[in-house]
């Protein structure tokens, strides 16, 4: 009885082994090249209006694709440039939101000004609005993963 019980315990351990190491050996699965989400219809834009859009994307993290709800504020600068920012303030995260009063983003957290075109007016924040990178496919705006801005030091440093 001893040599079937060792047998036994060899397929359990193989069972249990042989999908581990399938799982820790094979390459996580990828994201479409780009990235790249259709968000809104730029006809609906009005020239230097800020909008907030939510828009559903898919995230990879390690071997999972998830998909999230993000959102963006789209400003159509010109008929021929569209930028889209993080909701993020880059002080410290909070979100901020467009005053139609003084025609900038604020931020209540620690009263950060942002220009409608992502720069600091005023306040604690080290950078500029992180922005999406953005692509116009007939009026369509695709939005991509956020890049971080790039503070005054860091592009005398690059």
């Amino acid at each position: 009885m001893s040599r079937a019980t060792e047998i036994l315990g060899a397929f359990i351990a193989a069972g249990l082994a042989i999908p581990a190491i399938a799982y820790l050996l094979r390459p996580a699965r990828s994201v479409a090249p780009g990235g790249f989400v259709d968000v809104l219809d730029l006809t609906q834009l009005k020239l230097k209006k800020p909008e907030e859009v939510t828009f559903q994307r898919i995230r990879k993290d390690g071997w999972k694709l998830l998909t999230e709800k993000s959102t963006a504020w789209v400003v159509k600068l010109s008929e021929n440039e569209v930028v889209a920012y993080s909701p993020q303030c880059t002080h410290l995260g909070c979100a901020y939101s467009f005053s139609e009063e003084k025609n900038e983003f604020v931020c209540p957290c620690h009263t950060t000004n942002f220009s409608i075109d992502g720069k600091v007016l005023g306040g604690p924040a080290p950078r500029p609005l992180d922005r999406y990178p953005t692509k116009v496919q007939g009026s369509r705006l695709l939005i991509s993963v956020i890049e971080p801005a790039k503070t005054e030091q860091s592009k005398k440093g690059a």
